[in-house]
């Protein structure tokens, strides 16, 4: 029964700001593209 509630609750989850960002940062493929991202991230150019 709790793991339906989780799988439910897990289905409606809206990620954060935070978990977002994390993401985009974690789908770079080397470290030019993770400081270039990092640096948009910075400005605010990322949303």
């Amino acid at each position: 029964m709790f793991q339906q509630l989780k799988r439910l609750r897990s289905a409606f989850h809206i990620p954060t700001e935070q978990e977002r960002v994390a993401a985009y940062l974690n789908q770079a493929t080397d470290r030019f593209d993770l400081e270039y991202r990092m640096r948009q991230v910075d400005r605010g150019s990322f949303r």
